[in-house]
């Protein structure tokens, strides 16, 4: 690391062997802005949110209670009841009495960092109860650092990695499924920290700047100073993660703290439900810029929105939000690379690079609006080069013994995990079970004993059964109750999904909605659903506090709080529609509300008296296909997005399987040409390369009714051809068959791929997965693919039908005595011997012509560019 953790002032530290019983909240000032925003929301949502009649609460845990209410956001308050929080706040409390290092967190932590269950924007659950029980005693008469790492390991007992869609399972779904993405993960082992009275934090990168995707990760605070881990990961010690090199590349790191917060750390905004805090220091060397935002008079903006943007899926990515004071100025510290600073304001809005490290005052002008881009179809066009922070990591300490014992206990949670995993069905048991319903079956993984119950419960209508099923991700199949299953099962509509996006389920509506509304009025909606939109406006009050946390209300929460915000209203709008039998939906590109009459999609606009189409026109993308990139790809070479307001609004174009092929294209959506609502857009396109930098490009252009737009689809492309990098001995030898045998012997003469792989960590299964991807570019190219694993027992524990569309090409074999790894490494001077996977293209010549350590995204198609150019 960098620098040791920021640790906390002697005054904080001592303020919890100060603590009294009179208040949970010491600070009279803090106590009286906590009453008075706790009076605030009582005021707003309704007395009926807050009832704590005969939970028999300490005045500690009232106060704690009237903390959560006022920060928590509108849909725990109305989803939730009272005593989920009160058994929460309880456990909380006996955690901190019962366990040793309870006397020694602060009170600010505590508050913060133990006492709140929302973690990410999961479901929430008794998860608290469940991971306190069964942790307690498996870390008792331990230290802090040492419950910390215990912890993890006990987490990768439960779950190990796999990706998966955006939305995000609660604690006890993801146990169930025993797998999730790093989102799940470290919410997962935050709840868990937290149950035992540790305070921890889910840190998140946004997204990463050398590369494509996104991480998350768990900070966990012991004696005085915050230390990473990553979740499910377990280490020898805290402050090391595969990301630790990622990481120090990053442009930005942070999380949110609940409520009010008022810590050491930067503060990069701060609402009524949370305070987001800096913590990218703690990973990476970073600098300030400091931006002015002007009008075109010269004039300095207050309050103008500023938006620091990450490249990153072939999208200027938002990473943090922040807004200029009086005198139109913001400012930000990250890592010492590039990014977009994007400001707007009333329609408003100007763009320009910041490169930290090297600008300290950027000036973004306000001199774009609808009226001016509409003068000309191709509005602008602008290149833009943006280069990533260098590489800097800082490694602790790990001796060979730690790491010998840290693999073993290793291979044995894998084995637990294992034993609970051989539970789940197989194709085959599925297919006895049901044959209609076996592929949902086996997606259900710990949850197949709600589908099989659904699946029996209804036998003489499986018809509708399997409907139902057909309309649930993969994701639904393994955290979905049999409740929800049989509200849409019962239920009189046959709108028969439940999901409108990736909202959570968790309260059935369907009964709900045909019992609470009246008939004549429900008669009145179908004949025209207009007039459930009119409906709406009049009966749900929508949140005036506009920047508050967007957590999905159920549309039950809605309904019975008569009080919600944008998102949650278009989710309200189409499940009420549903639920009345009337055809709706959320579009999946646009995030258009939209409800079917007469055959024909109608928007819905909330805001405008009548409800008609937008007007359209169609996009048509120019590209000649070339020997490098024939069919560029949405999200990985090129993204379209809408200029609302000033701000960009990105279309979502379906991207494909995760992790897998296919996917949103040039040739199957833009060749010929795509409609889109008219008003200005901003085509985004670039090309990474193999340092992390983007050869990016982006041109703004309108859409007017009735017209085709046709503009370039320009792919930039490095000048320089292929050099050599460095040298690598092709005699160099491996274990193959248990023989041992050199590289050459199993290449033959020309270019090859050689990679050490580290098995099931998951920078090598995005690699991996991310080869599978291009597995005809390398089927094409012919030459052998040599993937190596560190030992014997890692060659035994490589699930080879996890990645079962590798290229024919691929050889096995097994680095002996880490001779490949050690060479490889000296060779190409890596910081790190230890860091996996590697991956080099190199000849028979020794020539090395590509080279890759560690995490990266889009890694194969990378690999394939320089076939082309070989």
């Amino acid at each position: 690391m960098r620098k040791t953790f920021v640790m906390l002032s002697l005054a904080l530290t001592l303020s919890a062997g100060a603590r009294t019983a009179t208040h949970f909240i010491q600070e009279d000032q803090y106590r009286a802005k906590v009453e008075t925003a706790f009076g605030e929301r009582v005021k707003t949502v309704g007395k009926q949110f807050f009832v704590t009649k005969g939970e028999k609460l300490t005045g500690d845990e009232l106060e704690a209670m009237k903390f959560l209410y006022a920060y928590m956001p509108l849909a725990d308050v109305t989803d939730y009841p009272t005593s989920f929080y009160a058994n929460n706040v309880k456990l909380s409390f006996e955690a901190r009495n019962e366990m040793a290092w309870g006397n020694k967190v602060p009170d600010l932590l505590f508050r913060h960092f133990v006492l709140p269950i929302r973690v990410n924007n999961e479901a929430l659950d008794n998860s608290r109860e469940v991971f306190f029980h069964e942790l307690k005693n498996r870390v008792k008469g331990m230290s802090m650092y040492d419950a910390i790492l215990e912890v993890n390991h006990w987490c990768h007992e439960k779950v190990t990695y796999q990706p998966s869609d955006a939305r995000t399972s609660s604690p006890l779904a993801t146990v169930r499924t025993a797998t999730g993405r790093c989102g799940e993960q470290s919410t997962f082992t935050v709840a868990a920290l937290r149950s035992i009275g540790i305070p921890a934090r889910q840190v998140y990168t946004p997204r990463w700047a050398h590369t494509d995707d996104n991480h998350a990760w768990v900070e966990a605070w012991a004696d005085g100073k915050w230390y990473f881990l990553g979740a499910c990961e377990p280490e020898p010690v805290l402050n090391l993660g595969w990301f630790n090199a990622p990481a120090s590349r990053a442009m930005l790191m942070h999380t949110r703290a609940f409520g009010d917060y008022n810590g050491p750390e930067e503060v990069m905004l701060r609402t009524t439900n949370f305070t987001e805090i800096n913590l990218t220091s703690n990973y990476a060397p970073v600098a300030q810029v400091n931006i002015v935002v002007k009008d075109k008079e010269g004039r300095a903006v207050d309050n103008a929105r500023v938006e620091y943007k990450i490249y990153n899926y072939a999208e200027f990515f938002t990473a943090v939000t922040k807004y200029t004071d009086k005198n139109g100025q913001s400012s930000l510290s990250a890592g010492i690379g590039d990014m977009l600073v994007w400001a707007s304001k009333d329609g408003k809005y100007g763009y320009q690079k910041a490169s930290f490290g090297k600008d300290k005052t950027l000036t973004v002008v306000l001199d774009h609006d609808a009226v001016s881009d509409s003068k000309e179809t191709v509005a602008r066009k602008q290149t833009i080069d943006i280069v990533p922070p260098a590489e800097n990591a800082k490694m602790p300490e790990v001796t060979d013994e730690m790491r010998k014992e840290n693999l073993r206990r290793f291979a044995y949670e894998d084995s637990l995990r294992k034993a609970y995993t051989s539970t789940f069905l197989t194709l085959e048991q599925a297919k006895q079970i049901s044959q209609r319903g076996a592929e949902y079956l086996v997606k259900a993984r710990g949850n197949k004993a709600t589908i099989i119950d659904f699946i029996n419960s209804h036998k003489d209508n499986e018809d509708r059964v399997m409907a139902i099923l057909a309309t649930l991700s993969d994701k639904d199949l393994r955290d979905i109750t049999k409740e929800i299953l049989e509200d849409n099962f019962t239920a009189k509509t046959d709108q028969v999904s439940p999901r409108v996006e990736d909202e959570m389920i968790t309260i059935p509506f369907k009964n709900y909605f045909e019992k609470n509304i009246d008939a004549k009025l429900q008669k009145q909606f179908r004949d025209d659903p207009y007039k459930l939109v009119l409906w709406i406006n009049k009966n749900i009050r929508l949140n005036p506090d506009k920047k508050a946390l967007q957590i999905a209300q159920t549309p039950v929460g809605t309904m019975k709080a008569k009080m919600t915000d944008n998102r949650s209203r278009d989710i309200f709008f189409v499940d009420v529609a549903r639920s009345l039998g009337i055809e709706a939906q959320k579009d999946a590109v646009t995030g258009k509300v939209q409800y079917k009459k007469d055959g024909k999609w109608t928007d819905v606009n909330f805001e405008s008296a009548g409800q008609k189409n937008a007007a359209t026109g169609k996009l048509v993308l120019k590209y000649t296909p070339t020997a490098t990139l024939d069919d560029p790809k949405y999200y990985n070479h090129f993204t379209i997005s809408r200029i609302v307001n000033g701000s960009l609004q990105l279309m979502n174009f379906e991207e494909g399987q995760a992790d897998m092929g296919n996917g949103t294209t040039w040739s199957n959506a833009f060749k010929d040409g795509h409609n889109f609502d008219c008003g200005t857009y901003m085509l985004t396109t670039g090309t990474r390369l193999a340092n992390g930098s983007v050869l990016a490009e982006t041109t703004v252009f309108n859409i007017k009714e009735g017209e085709t737009t046709t503009i370039d689809l320009d792919i930039r492309q490095s000048s320089s051809e292929i050099s050599v990098l460095g040298s690598f001995d092709s005699e160099t030898i491996i274990t193959k068959d248990g023989k041992d045998v050199s590289i050459l012997s199993q290449t033959g003469r020309g270019y090859y791929v050689v990679a050490v792989l580290g098995v099931g960590q998951e920078p090598t299964n995005h690699a991996l997965h991310d080869i599978e991807k291009m597995k005809k570019a390398f089927e094409d190219w012919g030459r052998p693919v040599v993937l190596l694993f560190e030992s014997e027992a890692d060659a035994h524990k490589f699930n080879k039908d996890e990645f079962a569309n590798l290229p024919s090409t691929v050889i096995y074999g097994i680095d002996k005595d880490a001779t490949v790894r050690n060479r490889i490494a000296t060779a190409m001077k890596l910081q790190s011997k230890t860091q996996m996977p590697m991956f080099i293209i190199a000849d028979t010549f020794n020539r090395v012509v590509f080279v890759s350590q560690g995490y990266t995204i889009g890694l194969g198609e990378q690999m394939s560019n320089v076939f082309n150019k070989l």
